[in-house]
């Protein structure tokens, strides 16, 4: 045998190899909601695919309400699911215009297309995201 054939091997296998990494942190990343900790992460984490936005107040009984079905929806999904804590975050808040929490927006490649207000249950918004996934 050739060494063409031996490279053409390992490259097959570093291709596999490439493609098990991306599909590994693709699943891990969807388990749980993202805390968003700067804007320039919120840019990044809603430029692509379906994401969706919990503002919400550590504070709020209906965002703590909300809670549990926030996080059953970032595990059962292939949406994104970020938490944008509006006390921490009152520029972005004031961007999109939430005037009360929680607020869920939802974004499919980078722009906002849905908005719920107030608490809703598991069922209504996993519906909501599935019309853009």
């Amino acid at each position: 045998m050739s060494d063409a054939s031996d490279g053409n091997d390992v490259e097959e296998i570093r291709e596999q190899k490439k493609e098990e990494l991306k599909q590994k942190l693709a699943d891990d990343s969807t388990d749980e909601p993202v805390h968003v900790g700067s804007a320039d992460e919120f840019a990044r984490e809603t430029a692509e695919g379906v994401v969706l936005v919990d503002f919400h107040a550590d504070w709020c009984g209906p965002c703590q309400m909300l809670e549990p079905t926030v996080e059953a929806l970032a595990a059962e999904t292939d949406a994104t699911v970020l938490k944008v804590d509006v006390d921490q975050h009152q520029q972005l808040a004031g961007q999109y215009q939430v005037q009360g929490v929680p607020t869920l927006l939802l974004f499919a490649d980078g722009e906002p297309v849905e908005r719920v207000v107030g608490v809703k249950d598991k069922d209504t918004l996993a519906g909501l995201v599935g019309q853009y996934t």
